[in-house]
């Protein structure tokens, strides 16, 4: 492989607000707390170290989560964090079928390489990376599926509530169907034991993930960690109650979005008067106020504020952060320096800088996942055929297919200058022949309009056979576009990782992880020679 960069302004892909983020703009220095550089960790550092952490009950959470999950548990990285000096860089997903989409694997491969630097920037503190699975959204189209070699390959499940606690019966019958697809090559066959060995020894999609991630990068010591947890939440309690009852966060973000939206930037995430679901059997349900009532939607469950309290502090379980408090959450219990995530996340992060300060917990670093193009062997060749680069594959197709013709000049076709040296040539003919006999110079010109006339057949040959040829180079490199932005989005937004693993084997991975930089804040294109 060979890899360079391309700006994120040059992709065509990203919001203002977030190149904005990135450009370090000072309209936007007031939303964050800290700039995305690796100097800030220092500072980061100080100030974490006054919040409080349940460090012990961390540790026990994830130990027997492990446990359950029969993972190899990342042992010395849960030793490091009972430690006063040991801190955690997170990132965060969706539980995804076979890991959804490509930057799944890019976000946690940004995630480890971030805590790698900060080991060596700052070797008297220990950092760990951590994936916090959002294993309590309830979207299950969103998650259910992956799109390969063209086709969707879907998981269907009528259970409802958080993706977290499905059942992975029937996930067997879909490993059989992608086993028949896959082919049976020595990767074909490691992919096949992944994931056999994830859904269907393990009885929920949770502990599935965890297995699975864990297999693909536990080598590197990341720990995953399932906040759905009732230990974990009860240390939350006092937030979950103060939104429910005061609604203190949809009157914070609410003024950051005002003040964002002063700045010309568009909101990301509108925070809700309750920002906590309510957890049943198969259901996650918004609560909501209404006269001195809490209500839980779509169903008869209801609680007067005392009942509502003494359900806090009986069930923490059953209360469930939404987007705009679920940052919070993780920074409540985790002694977290840094979260790396995509344009979207770091976009809504911007709304809770002030939501973070009203609740003392420390608001982290934020620092773009690495985001990374794919071209292959094939492709790469077709490009440098039509004098393309990786940097106009970003162009709109129009503008891509112009490029190319324009770069075929009609002078490449043009006969003109070729005609106009025979006219001068047979006028000189002509002249010698006039001195001799008039008659012959006539007999010369009209032999110089009969050749004229073939070069101008022979022209308009060229010119049927050029655009003959332009009209399948332009038919090619539509197909390069809707290869690397299938259904018009970034590859690594549509795509999965099976076809590159199938390919590469476990140096996909590898490879990855030791050429992406998390502070480097381009876009990175891998071609293959």
């Amino acid at each position: 492989m060979q890899f360079s960069h391309i700006p994120f302004s040059k992709t065509g892909s990203f919001s203002k607000i977030f190149l904005d983020y990135i450009d370090r703009e000072p309209k936007l220095v007031t939303f964050y707390k800290y700039p995305p550089v690796l100097d800030s960790f220092r500072q980061a550092i100080k100030d974490i170290s006054s919040q409080k952490f349940n460090r012990k009950l961390l540790v026990d959470v994830i130990t027997e989560q492990y446990s359950k999950s029969n993972c190899q548990l990342p042992i010395a990285n849960c030793q490091l964090l009972l430690q006063e000096n040991t801190f955690t860089v997170c990132t965060g997903h969706q539980l995804c079928l076979f890991t959804g989409q490509l930057y799944f694997i890019y976000k946690i491969i940004s995630t480890i390489n971030l805590s790698e630097q900060l080991n060596k920037k700052y070797p008297e503190n220990n950092f760990v990376p951590v994936f916090w699975m959002a294993s309590e959204d309830h979207d299950f189209d969103e998650v259910n599926h992956i799109n390969l070699f063209g086709k969707k390959v879907e998981w269907k499940n009528k259970k409802g509530g958080v993706v977290g606690k499905y059942s992975n019966k029937g996930l067997g019958d879909l490993i059989a169907e992608l086993k028949t697809v896959l082919g049976d090559s020595k990767t074909a066959s490691e992919l096949v034991e992944l994931f056999q060995n994830a859904y269907t020894k393990h009885a929920d999609f949770s502990s599935a993930t965890r297995y699975m991630v864990n297999e693909l990068f536990g080598q590197y010591g990341l720990v995953v960690l399932d906040p759905d947890d009732a230990r974990l939440k009860r240390e939350f309690a006092e937030v979950i109650k103060d939104d429910l009852l005061n609604s203190s966060a949809h009157k914070l973000v609410g003024k950051s979005i005002a003040d964002l939206e002063r700045v010309n930037h568009k909101v990301q995430v509108n925070p809700r008067d309750i920002n906590i679901f309510y957890l049943l059997d198969n259901q996650r349900e918004r609560i909501v106020k209404a006269n001195e009532s809490f209500n839980v939607q779509n169903t008869e469950i209801k609680f007067s504020k005392a009942e509502l309290i003494k359900e806090i502090e009986l069930h923490p379980e059953r209360f469930s952060p939404n987007v705009v408090l679920r940052p919070l959450y993780q920074q409540k219990i985790l002694p977290n320096l840094a979260y790396v995530g995509g344009p979207a996340e770091v976009s809504y992060w911007l709304e809770y800088k002030e939501m973070f300060d009203h609740y003392a917990i420390n608001f982290p670093v934020l620092i773009p996942r690495n985001f990374v193009m794919i071209i292959d062997a094939s492709v790469s060749e077709k490009l440098t055929k039509f004098g393309l680069n990786s940097e106009d594959v970003f162009l709109p197709i129009n503008e891509l297919t112009a490029k190319y013709i324009k770069s075929i000049s009609d002078e490449k076709i043009s006969l003109e200058s070729e005609k106009e040296n025979l006219t001068k040539l047979y006028k000189d003919i002509s002249q010698k022949a006039s001195l001799v006999d008039a008659t012959i110079a006539s007999s010369v010109d009209a032999d110089l309009q009969k050749h004229l006339k073939e070069i101008d057949n022979l022209e308009k040959k060229m010119l049927r056979t050029f655009k003959q040829k332009n009209e399948t180079a332009v038919n090619q490199i539509e197909k390069i576009k809707n290869k690397l932005f299938p259904n018009d989005v970034l590859q690594e937004r549509y795509d999965n990782f099976i076809p590159f693993y199938l390919k590469h084997g476990k140096s996909f991975i590898e490879m990855l992880k030791a050429d992406l930089n998390p502070m480097d804040f381009r876009f990175t294109i891998f071609a293959e020679k």
